[in-house]
């Protein structure tokens, strides 16, 4: 979707000032907003693209004035409240305020370390052939869904090149939204600076940018 979180090559933010040995978290309270919306996803059910979806799907003042671990914490209790796991009033109150609503699973204190090794993979079995091969020209397509996307702004409508073939793998667009994981040919589709902005300092410059078939078109 057009969001607020969609800020790659949009100007008026500012240069990118990495914080020197930043630290993984800043605060305690954020890595329990980290631990909590991995551990939430056993008895929500909610898949990864879903908890991208509700993190980004926010208006730009609310999006824009909340901190990493905000937004994250934010998109939780949306997934929670629509599931019906948390009620509005339990949220401003920071407490239980009902009583809990049965769950199927949890995740268990000695089940967090195999979880997190095991991770979520997302490459699916080929059913198809693939649409590009290394070396074809393609454009990103200029799509402007109102849904889940992971195609960057700055590259829909821009020319570049298939840089390599990544399997198929589980559409995030479909995914995000209970529909089903789609499986889509992803490639890392390389872009010159050039042709992504006419200002580009670099001639030189070239960026990659994982994209799924669907986003993609021969140029």
């Amino acid at each position: 979707m057009d969001g607020a979180h969609d800020m790659g090559g949009v100007a008026g933010f500012g240069p990118v000032r990495p914080e020197p040995d930043e630290p993984v978290f800043h605060a305690e309270w954020e890595r329990r907003a980290f631990a909590l919306t991995l551990a939430m996803a056993t008895p929500g059910g909610w898949n990864i693209d879903m908890s991208r979806f509700a993190r980004e799907n926010r208006a730009p003042d609310d999006y824009l004035g909340k901190s990493y671990y905000q937004i994250w914490l934010a998109g939780i209790e949306r997934l929670m409240q629509e599931r019906h796991l948390v009620d509005a009033d339990e949220i401003a109150a920071g407490r239980a305020l009902h009583p809990a609503q049965p769950v199927a699973r949890i995740l268990t204190a000695d089940a967090v370390g195999p979880t997190l090794l095991r991770g979520g993979p997302t490459e699916r079995q080929a059913t198809k052939p693939a649409l590009f091969t290394v070396g074809d020209r393609v454009r990103a397509k200029d799509i402007h869904p109102g849904t889940h996307t992971r195609l960057p702004r700055y590259v829909r409508g821009h020319i570049g090149r298939i840089d390599a073939v990544r399997g198929m793998h589980v559409f995030p667009d479909s995914n995000a939204h209970g529909k089903g994981e789609d499986p889509q040919w992803l490639y890392t589709v390389s872009f010159n600076g050039a042709e992504l902005w006419t200002d580009a300092p670099d001639p030189l410059l070239e960026v990659t940018v994982d994209a799924f078939e669907p986003y993609l078109e021969r140029a």
